[in-house]
């Protein structure tokens, strides 16, 4: 039988140590009690060996147990991150351990914390907070967070000032799939708390949802090139077209592109996502093989199969310096993978081939971002793209008979035109899209899709916003606000609303135009009843 508590259990574990040290005595004092004849030197040998043991194992497991001393408020950085989990297998522990290395190892620092430790006074220090808690049993806590539930949960906090997010650790075979971490979501956002991104549930430690999660710590961290966990099983998808959506627009440019898998198209929804794994450009390669003065042809193997050493550090992270005497293929093993990218896909399998839309990025010195460097600049036509398909549920259509608005900025309209696609096969015809960028003339992704959806009677409205045009609304969120009445409307005609682009800027935005003109209560009723979704970076 389990212990009912975390303090019940370490007594238990001392007691059995201790049992077995005194036990280990007893065989070198008491020989008779084994076998006959004095003892031997050997047995006390093997006593104090146990003894040993035992003292080592009390102080391992005094140190894993050991309770983190409080910080006070001076002593935490604006820019630190609490990284607080709540476990029952220890599973979440470990994902809140790797959560912390990789903020540190961004140049973030982290306070890693057992949820059993906090309070609502001692969490209002922090500016950043980082939840990684798993669900037992029938939407039960963690034993050892019952005491959080049962103290903290229940208590109001003034918590304005934090930005925060939960990762959900569940098993989707039960019914309250996850229900610890929606809890601990709701009362957060219900004492003032502010997403740093959406909730990311995992079912049954998904690869592609922990991904999901390391996607949005490199994004809060600033540093793309944060390693993966766990390295995407990618397939080989052709890219087949490549067009600049935007030219002459004051912004980045934005890049329509086309791939085919290597056989048969496969199946996806409207709303799901794709991991890519980039490359370096060839260029980019070769100049660091000079510079390092190697042999770009040496051989090596790479998951069971023979390459060049400059094809295999293609997919890898590019280190400053290189161990003397090191040869490539023990250099292959040490590199890490480059970190996937994520993006929505803006097609159906009907339409043939899956599109992408990308603005190619740029780091502080001017060149250009990895991923999308690589897809919107260096891979040639008909080059192979690491890419894998990831479901995303949470922003699949809903039914057709739901009225739908779609709110988004920027290549956001990727996700939200293969939506209306999905839309428009149903026969649903009651969509309202409102989208921003920065200007008409150039700006106005798929234009020639939305003038056709409207023109049919597929699109009953459309409402467009322009940052760097004179007059009008300046932003999605500004247009959403002059809407305010037909927005009323449409929520209590019982429409969804799904929002996709910018996780700065628009997305909060447009949540805060939300709770004006509708009301926290209301906003947050949408949320629960999943008429309120976002796919936001």
């Amino acid at each position: 039988m389990r212990s009912s508590t975390p303090r019940a259990a370490l007594g238990n574990t001392l007691a059995l140590a201790l049992l077995a040290a005194l036990a280990a005595v007893l065989f070198a004092w008491q020989p008779g009690i084994w076998w006959p004849g004095p003892p031997r030197p050997s047995r006390w040998i093997w006593a104090g060996a146990a003894l040993v043991a035992y003292v080592g194992f009390t102080g391992w497991i005094l140190w894993r147990t050991r309770r983190v001393p409080p910080a006070s408020a001076s002593a935490i950085e604006a820019d630190t991150v609490l990284v607080a989990h709540a476990s029952q297998t220890g599973f979440a522990l470990q994902l809140a351990q790797r959560t912390a290395q990789s903020l540190e190892q961004a140049g973030t620092p982290a306070h890693l914390l057992d949820l059993a430790a906090l309070d609502g006074a001692r969490l209002a220090h922090y500016r950043r907070a980082l939840f990684v808690v798993s669900t037992t049993g029938e939407g039960d806590p963690p034993e050892p967070a019952l005491g959080f539930v049962r103290n903290v949960l229940a208590q109001p906090a003034a918590l304005d000032d934090l930005r925060y997010a939960v990762l959900a650790l569940g098993d989707a075979t039960y019914a309250r799939f996850c229900a610890f971490g929606r809890q601990l979501d709701a009362w957060l956002r219900t004492h003032g708390a502010r997403p740093l991104f959406d909730r990311v549930e995992v079912d049954n430690a998904d690869e592609a949802a922990l991904r999901h999660w390391q996607h949005h710590l490199s994004l809060l961290t600033g540093n793309a090139d944060l390693g993966d966990w766990s390295v995407p099983r990618y397939q080989a998808w052709i890219l087949a077209e490549r067009a600049l959506r935007n030219p002459g627009s004051v912004g980045g440019p934005v890049y329509h592109l086309a791939l085919t898998p290597p056989q048969t198209l496969p199946d996806w929804q409207a709303g799901d996502l794709v991991e890519v794994g980039p490359r370096h450009a060839a260029a980019t390669v070769a100049a660091w093989l000079q510079a390092h003065g190697l042999d770009a042809d040496a051989v090596v193997r790479v998951e069971d199969q023979d390459t060049s050493l400059a094809r295999a550090l293609a997919s890898r992270q590019l280190p400053d310096s290189v161990e003397a005497g090191a040869g490539p293929q023990a250099l292959i093993d040490a590199l890490a993978p480059l970190p996937h990218r994520e993006y929505s896909i803006a097609s159906l399998p009907s339409d043939g081939a899956l599109h992408l839309l990308l603005r190619r990025m740029h780091r502080p010195d001017g060149s250009p971002g990895l991923a999308s460097g690589w897809l919107c600049e260096h891979a040639p036509i008909g080059a192979p793209i690491a890419l894998r398909l990831r479901a995303n549920p949470n922003f699949h259509p809903p039914a057709a008979d739901v009225p739908l608005i779609l709110v988004g900025n920027g290549t956001g309209i990727a996700g939200l035109r293969a939506l209306l696609k999905a839309r428009i096969a149903q026969g649903a015809r009651r969509n309202w899209l409102l989208f921003g960028e920065r200007q008409r003339a150039h700006d106005l992704h798929y234009r020639e899709d939305l003038a056709a959806w409207q023109d049919a009677g597929w699109l009953e409205r459309v409402d467009l916003a322009f940052s760097r045009d004179p007059g009008g609304h300046h932003y999605v969120q500004d247009a959403l606000r002059a809407a305010g009445e037909p927005l009323q409307a449409w929520v209590r005609d019982g429409a969804a609303l799904y929002v996709c682009g910018s996780l700065e800027g628009m997305a909060p935005g447009v949540d805060a135009v939300l709770r004006e003109v509708l009301g926290d209560a209301s906003v947050e009723s949408l949320r629960l009843q999943g008429r309120y979704r976002r796919d936001v970076y």
